[in-house]
């Protein structure tokens, strides 16, 4: 017989506040590849992104007079999210300083000759999995969503609504974004009987 399992019946895995910093201490900005990799990471840890909405990222999609950056996400969607001065700064580092001459639009580049856009989802997942283990984290989930997962519980952490993390992540439903009540303990304990 087959085991009945529930749709968001498992508990999101994130870093905590520590294990964050310890990530991006370890980005080594001096290399070019270390410079991509922390804007990299701070778009991520910071706005939530997906893996494939770092990849489609284009030097069209940053508007620095506004303080905004546009992401295409999932099934032809965007959404409008706002450049914080953290992940601005790293982008302008990275574009100034790190990225090759490359003929492609999209922000990030193969830190190998020839230099083209990433185009693949593993590219940032590797990036994540080397950057963990290069800061000594063990999480159990390794891959780029584990960021995306910290982000949102971060911006929970600090007093967002649901409604507002989940068009920070691009969710179509609030149901989606629900699952990261299940790791906010803290507001769950207010509920919870005596």
């Amino acid at each position: 017989p087959t085991i009945s399992s529930h749709r968001a019946a498992h508990l999101p895995e994130f870093l905590t506040q520590v294990q964050v910093s310890q990530l991006l201490s370890f980005c080594d900005q001096h290399k070019p590849s270390g410079c991509r990799n922390y804007a990299i990471l701070l778009l991520m840890l910071r706005l939530g992104l997906r893996a494939c909405e770092v990849l489609r990222l284009s030097l069209d999609d940053i508007n620095w007079p506004q303080g905004n950056i546009q992401i295409h996400g999932k099934g032809q969607k965007s959404r409008v999210l706002p450049l914080t001065h953290e992940v601005g700064q790293s982008i302008a580092t990275y574009l100034k300083i790190a990225r090759p001459h490359c003929p492609d639009r999209q922000v990030f580049v193969g830190s190998r000759a020839p230099y083209r856009a990433l185009n693949n989802v593993s590219d940032i997942s590797s990036i994540v999995r080397r950057a963990l283990m290069t800061a000594g984290l063990t999480p159990q989930h390794k891959g780029a969503h584990l960021l995306r997962y910290t982000a949102a519980t971060e911006t929970l952490r600090c007093g967002a609504t649901l409604f507002e993390v989940s068009d920070l992540l691009g969710h179509c439903s609030i149901d989606t974004t629900a699952l990261y009540t299940k790791i906010d303990i803290t507001r769950l304990e207010e509920l919870a009987m005596p």
